[in-house]
């Protein structure tokens, strides 16, 4: 079995030993470096090639935020998973937005945040149904008013299909839930979530779930 290559970003050493004595006791994780502020992080990435960066939000030169926007954008970019304080912060928000896989709360138990960094290394977001809705309705709560046009102007770009798994996707359901309640395969499910990426320019399963929150569909499905 090949290690998932873990990247540890927090200015705070106490924080980044505690993370590498708990993620480097499992088997199938490995700590391929350390970073104390997010102007580290691309060097870091090319010379280590992780596949998950852990990467605290709040940092004293680049922040969390402008490193993931960073890292997103390039071709082969780690997943990222955000370290925050807080269960509804504007800026894990923007982390998501600019394509953070998830985040964690730095008081999170250890076995859940090692099952977090295999599940983001696997391809699963990290965000349970509970706190996806939470997220969402802070966003919206905030947001500005032009968000929902642009969000409906882009659902455009979905057929009907397409766009029903969407709005599953925004309540939460996993593959297997989506995929019983509209009568599919979860590969065909699979299939449908990677075209609705692609169409809409979107890095994961997060991404998707806000965008139909901010287009008002979840709304619509009177959920």
């Amino acid at each position: 079995m090949t290690a998932i290559r873990l990247l540890l970003v927090d200015d705070d050493p106490l924080v980044r030993a505690g993370l590498s004595l708990m993620m480097g006791g499992a088997d199938d994780i490995e700590i391929v470096g350390e970073a104390a502020d997010g102007s580290e992080v691309e060097p870091l990435v090319d010379r280590t090639r992780p596949d998950v960066v852990l990467m605290d939000i709040r940092m004293p030169t680049v922040d969390g935020l402008a490193a993931t926007e960073l890292l997103r954008r390039r071709p082969d970019a780690p997943q990222v998973v955000v370290l925050t304080t807080f269960h509804a912060d504007e800026q894990v928000l923007r982390a998501l937005r600019a394509g953070a896989a998830g985040f964690v709360l730095k008081d999170t138990p250890p076995a859940e945040i090692l099952d977090a960094v295999r599940r983001v290394a696997a391809g699963d977001p990290v965000l349970s149904p509970a706190v996806t809705r939470q997220l969402m309705a802070h966003a919206v709560g905030g947001g500005p008013d032009t968000r929902r046009a642009t969000a409906r102007d882009r659902i455009t770009a979905l057929n009907d299909r397409e766009r029903e798994v969407a709005v599953a996707v925004g309540r939460g359901a996993s593959n297997a839930e989506i995929a019983a309640a509209l009568f599919m395969s979860v590969a065909t499910v699979k299939t449908h979530v990677s075209r609705i990426l692609a169409k809409l320019g979107l890095n994961n399963r997060v991404q998707i779930a806000l965008l139909t929150y901010d287009a008002g569909l979840l709304e619509e499905d009177g959920r």
